[in-house]
C-alpha cells in the first residue's frame, strides 16, 4: 500500500523573493527583507502549510563565499521573521554549479535548479505532498523546478522577475500557474486556490 504525504508545503525561492537581489549575497550588511514577505511567511505558517526555502546558492561554488555565510544568512533571515511572528519550517540550498565551480562544488547535481532534488529532498524530511504544494518564485527557473517537482509555480515580479516581458510563455513546463506583483500577493493568490 502506497504511503500518503500528510503536508502540504510553499516552496520560496531566497533572493528576490524574500529578500532583495543583490547579484551574490555576500555579506550579511546586504540582506533587506522584502516588504511584506514576513507577513506572508506568517499566513503560510498560520495556514498549516510549511514554508520551505529552495536556493541555488553557486556564490560558494565560485568562490565569493562560503557555506558558513549561506547558513549565517539564513539564521539571520528567520531572527527578521521570527520579530514578525514568523518562521521557516527548513532551509535548503544547493551549493555547486557545473561549469564554474571550484574542488568539490564543481559537479552536476540533483540540488541544483532547475532540478528538483532540494524538493524532493523536504518532500521526504518533512512528509510533503508535492502535487499539493506551491512554489513562489522569481525566475523561469523555478518554474521548471516546480514542474519537474509536479507542484504547482507562481512568478513573483519582484528580483529578476521583473525584468521579464508579458506575456510569459505558454504551453511549455515552464509556465506559471500565476504571476503575482510580489510574495504576499502569491501568497493571498494561494491561500484562496488550496481551498478549492
Amino acid at each position: 500500500m502506497r504511503e500518503i504525504k500528510r503536508n502540504r508545503a510553499v516552496f520560496l525561492d531566497r533572493d528576490g523573493t524574500i529578500n532583495e537581489e543583490v547579484g551574490y549575497l555576500d555579506s550579511l550588511e546586504r540582506l533587506v527583507i522584502l516588504p511584506g514577505a514576513a507577513e506572508a511567511i506568517k499566513i503560510i505558517n498560520e495556514s498549516g502549510m510549511k514554508a520551505v526555502v529552495i536556493t541555488n546558492q553557486a556564490g560558494v561554488a565560485k568562490g565569493y563565499f562560503d557555506e558558513e555565510l549561506v547558513l549565517a544568512t539564513h539564521d539571520m533571515i528567520s531572527k527578521i521573521l521570527a520579530r514578525e511572528g514568523a518562521f521557516i519550517d527548513r532551509f535548503y540550498y544547493c551549493p555547486h554549479h557545473p561549469t564554474e565551480g571550484k574542488g568539490i562544488y564543481l559537479q552536476t547535481c540533483a540540488c541544483r535548479k532547475p532540478e528538483a532534488g532540494m524538493l524532493h529532498q523536504a518532500a521526504r524530511e518533512l512528509d510533503i505532498d508535492l502535487t499539493r504544494s506551491y512554489m513562489i518564485g522569481d525566475t523561469l527557473r523555478d518554474m521548471e523546478t516546480a514542474s519537474r517537482a509536479g507542484t504547482r509555480g507562481i512568478l513573483v515580479r519582484t528580483g529578476y522577475g521583473g525584468n521579464m516581458s508579458a506575456p510569459l510563455p505558454n504551453g511549455s513546463g515552464a509556465a506559471p500557474v500565476h504571476v503575482a506583483a510580489d510574495i504576499f500577493d502569491a501568497v493571498r493568490w494561494i491561500m484562496t486556490d488550496y481551498q478549492k
